[in-house]
């Protein structure tokens, strides 16, 4: 059983960035859907599917270089994590980065980006951070 799903897909992410892969394999579940939909609509993989299997389905990210190959994703990490859980209101989100990274929050309107949820005016939990 693993304890933090959503752990486990940012270092399948990060280990297959730092070998240049095309794309990724991840098991599928409803959030992570909604991480890969953010993360495609920022502009830091260039699409996903779900591929239907037995006993779980599974969720393949392409991800994204640049014209030199270099990484789109540079750092991708955890923040709320299951021992701790962070959260925050859409006034205190600040832009990471100075607006060249990315919080994914999950709110009570989905999985959003920290752009999303200042112009929703909502807030949720940070679930990680992207630059």
């Amino acid at each position: 059983m693993m304890t933090d799903p959503i752990a486990d897909m940012l270092t399948r992410i990060r280990n297959a960035i730092r070998v240049e892969r095309p794309h990724v394999d991840v098991p599928a579940s409803r959030l992570k859907r909604g991480l890969a939909d953010v993360l495609k609509r920022e502009g830091y993989i260039w699409d996903w599917e779900e591929i239907p299997g037995q006993p779980r389905a599974t969720l393949r990210l392409y991800l994204k270089y640049g014209p030199n190959g270099e990484q789109v994703i540079r750092h991708i990490r955890r923040i709320s994590k299951p021992g701790r859980r962070i959260y925050s209101r859409a006034a205190d989100l600040k832009p990471v980065l100075n607006g060249l990274g990315i919080f994914i929050l999950s709110t009570s309107r989905g999985i959003l980006s920290d752009r999303e949820a200042r112009t929703r005016n909502v807030g949720g939990e940070i679930l990680c951070e992207v630059w």
